[in-house]
């Protein structure tokens, strides 16, 4: 596995790189503090998942996410202090895949690494997923609703793919988290209410009143099944 590194903080870099020759001696880490060389690395070293800060030298962590997401399918983890909604909201939309706030626990950040890698290694062996309007692939992550086909992250396809599975019933936040991410967390209500938002965002007529991902408050999520 090889992980790139976009960060200009060299204490934060050498934390991760102890935490991965730790859990994953094998793994190669490439890094660099600077915006603009991070984008030629993501091109030349092919890396199989990125970790980037937002407050980088040169240029802004969303406009290094911008010019990537021009190129590559590559994973790509936001670490940051930033922890406005508003710029997790951003992050998502402008094609990260998860969002990570510092200070950070090692292992949580291991966990997410791993998740994102691994949903995009392999090829999920598992038939479609349909619920009324909505039609899911596991394998190529397509989403259909309707006629229109929604582009998602894998961490928002690993969630609404959990909740399809269980269209009807309350999935509890804690189940949603060891689905997505393996374990659950002592922050992944938050974490979880920014994806929620999002999927809402990509699939409601009227996001502010859900009508297909519907909140169980203080319990997790429903996804509503057609009559």
């Amino acid at each position: 596995m090889k992980v790139l590194i976009i960060e200009n903080d060299q204490t934060i870099v050498e934390a991760i790189s102890l935490a991965l020759q730790l859990s994953w001696p094998e793994a190669k880490l490439v890094s660099t503090h600077l915006g603009e060389r991070g984008i030629e690395l993501v091109e030349s070293e092919n890396p199989d998942v990125v970790i980037l800060d937002l407050g980088l030298d040169d240029l802004s962590g969303f406009e290094v996410l911008k010019q990537i997401r021009l190129f590559s399918t590559v994973p790509i983890l936001i670490l940051t202090v930033r922890s406005d909604e508003a710029d997790v909201v951003k992050g998502l939309e402008w094609g990260a895949d998860d969002y990570v706030v510092k200070p950070f626990r090692q292992l949580e950040l291991l966990s997410r690494i791993q998740a994102l890698t691994r949903r995009g290694g392999l090829l999920v062996e598992e038939a479609p997923l349909v619920c009324g309007q909505l039609r899911f692939n596991p394998a190529t992550w397509q989403l259909f609703h309707g006629e229109k086909e929604i582009n998602l992250t894998p961490t928002e396809g690993s969630i609404l793919g959990h909740l399809m599975k269980k269209a009807g019933r309350v999935v509890t936040h804690s189940s949603l988290a060891e689905s997505v991410w393996g374990e659950n967390y002592p922050d992944v209500t938050s974490s979880l209410k920014v994806y929620i938002h999002h999927l809402r965002e990509k699939l409601e007529a009227d996001p502010s009143n859900p009508q297909i991902i519907l909140t169980k408050s203080g319990i997790g999520y429903l996804l509503a099944k057609p009559d």
